[in-house]
């Protein structure tokens, strides 16, 4: 029987790809793209994102995530980006949290609490080492971010760690059955696109045309 080889990156290495992804969402704030035609961090920026998010993108998002939901409960988003779902939950009444890699992301999100007169608490860290006391939260909510750090058994064992007994992760990873990952990625951009052929693997084919980036960055991308 042949058996599997796992690839064991050391420490160092795996310090190097959480820097490269700090460099890369400080650049490229997840959705700015969709705000450019406002000024970057107004009202009006904001709210073209907002548009494209929940409108566009993915109009089921506000139910399946049920932003109303959990009014009055501790809520911590891991990987809370420029604060877009942070903000609807905390509209909703929820006690937030919000946690992010990058120092950029962290003060963006500050700001625009504070344009909209909305109150929360901001920490710079990774998800896979959260500067909280077990049992801390009554809600963990982390959105297409996991699947992003080099240890994501560690980061969804800290979820654990620090959600209430009792309480509700919601977690969402790229799904590697789902008819997107097939249809999309492997037959149209790895069979169609010749991507296979250059001995990209699927990941490296999602890294490329699925996280967008107008510096060309790579991040890691894993699917589940």
């Amino acid at each position: 029987m042949m058996k599997e080889t796992v690839e064991v990156k050391s420490d160092a290495a795996l310090e190097a790809e959480k820097l490269r992804a700090r460099e890369q969402w400080g650049q490229d704030p997840c959705g700015a793209e969709h705000g450019r035609a406002a000024e970057f961090g107004t009202r009006e920026f904001f709210e073209t994102v907002e548009q494209h998010r929940y409108t566009e993108y993915a109009p089921w998002m506000p139910r399946v995530m049920g932003f109303d939901d959990f009014a009055g409960a501790r809520l911590l988003e891991v990987g809370c980006g420029m604060g877009s779902d942070l903000l609807q939950f905390a509209r909703g009444g929820a006690i937030c949290t919000g946690l992010d890699l990058t120092p950029r992301s962290v003060e963006i999100t500050r700001h625009r609490f504070e344009l909209y007169g909305e109150r929360g608490d901001f920490a710079l860290s990774d998800g896979e080492h959260l500067p909280f006391a077990d049992e801390s939260f009554d809600v963990v909510y982390s959105n297409g971010v996991l699947h992003h750090t080099p240890d994501t058994a560690g980061a969804v064992r800290e979820v654990h760690r620090v959600l209430r007994q009792g309480g509700t992760a919601k977690v969402m990873l790229y799904h590697k059955h789902s008819l997107y990952y097939w249809s999309e990625m492997i037959f149209r951009r790895g069979v169609l696109g010749g991507e296979l052929l250059r001995g990209r693997s699927p990941e490296e084919i999602m890294s490329r045309w699925v996280e967008h980036s107008e510096h060309d960055a790579r991040p890691l991308v894993k699917a589940y």
